[in-house]
């Protein structure tokens, strides 16, 4: 990610700040009308779910700069993931429902290029979590064998 996609990103997400509480209900209803199948992974209660949100976006946002330390985290939970056995499909879910998000709660602010920064660390994100899942369910499918 270049040195101006990094400012844009940081600069949203502090935008976005005084309102994460109602921008996590908008994602999490988002994400539901998107696919309603997911509301079987998300038990807990609505607002703890959205301050653990919140937690891992700021981890992302403020670790962008050292990816190589923020990667095996973000593969370990894709690894974590396997055991619920979330789906390829549904990062892209959480993708669309994520840049949704941020662009009813930023409004005019979520610019086009803004919205490539988000979606540059969010796939970026996603592909590794995809790996450490897919290592997982690997894992998984040898222990059952």
């Amino acid at each position: 990610m270049t040195t101006r996609e990094i400012s844009l990103l940081k600069a949203s997400f502090q935008k976005i700040g005084p309102i994460a509480e109602q921008a996590a209900t908008l994602f999490y209803t988002r994400l539901f009308e998107l696919d309603p199948s997911l509301r079987e992974f998300f038990q807990e209660n609505i607002a703890e779910r959205s301050r653990k949100l919140w937690s891992m976006l700021s981890l992302a946002v403020n670790g962008i700069e050292h990816i190589e330390t923020l990667a095996p985290m973000v593969r370990q939970l894709g690894l974590h993931q396997a055991g619920y056995f979330v789906k390829e499909r549904h990062y892209d879910t959480v993708g669309d429902a994520l840049l949704w998000t941020l662009a009813k709660g930023l409004g005019a602010d979520f610019t086009q290029e803004t919205r490539t920064a988000w979606g540059k660390t969010y796939w970026m994100l996603a592909e590794t979590m995809r790996a450490g899942a897919r290592d997982g369910t690997a894992k998984l499918n040898r222990a059952a064998a």
